[in-house]
């Protein structure tokens, strides 16, 4: 028996070797110790895509034409051409944005964003023309175009 307790010396805390020794007045004691590893991978990636026009662009053209014509004859022509032309245009703002995270969870989160404003046109056009003449005749002729164009 001396050399089956110098055997099984190291495995006194198996139960099953515990039975083979002769003396029942031996205690035993097992003290289990549990060691919990945590491993965590953060992978973070962020994409930000930010894409901003010119908002408005604003054109007015204004043209302000006057001729005046005096003759001999008690002659008098006045002729005024005015014309205004405004133009309004408004481009689309698209904005993405793009999150990703990993944390042993994958989130996608895409935003896009699009906004298309009005397109306004607006012509007027006034045309006056005023022509008198001797002997007592007066003619006025008077032409006014508004276009007005939304898109």
């Amino acid at each position: 028996t001396s050399v089956a307790k110098e055997f099984f010396l190291p495995l006194q805390t198996l139960e099953v070797v515990y039975g083979m020794f002769e003396s029942p007045t031996h205690t035993h004691t097992h003290t289990h110790t549990h060691t919990r590893a945590h491993a965590r991978t953060r992978a973070n990636t962020r994409t930000h895509a930010r894409t901003r026009n010119t908002r408005t662009h604003t054109h007015t053209h204004a043209h302000t034409r006057t001729h005046t014509h005096t003759h001999a004859h008690t002659r008098t022509h006045t002729h005024t051409h005015t014309h205004t032309h405004t133009h309004t245009h408004t481009h689309a703002h698209t904005r993405t944005h793009t999150h990703t995270h990993a944390h042993t969870r994958t989130h996608t989160r895409t935003h896009t964003r699009t906004h298309t404003r009005t397109h306004t046109h607006t012509h007027a056009h006034t045309r006056t023309h005023t022509h008198t003449h001797a002997h007592t005749r007066t003619h006025t002729h008077t032409h006014a175009h508004t276009h007005t164009h939304t898109h």
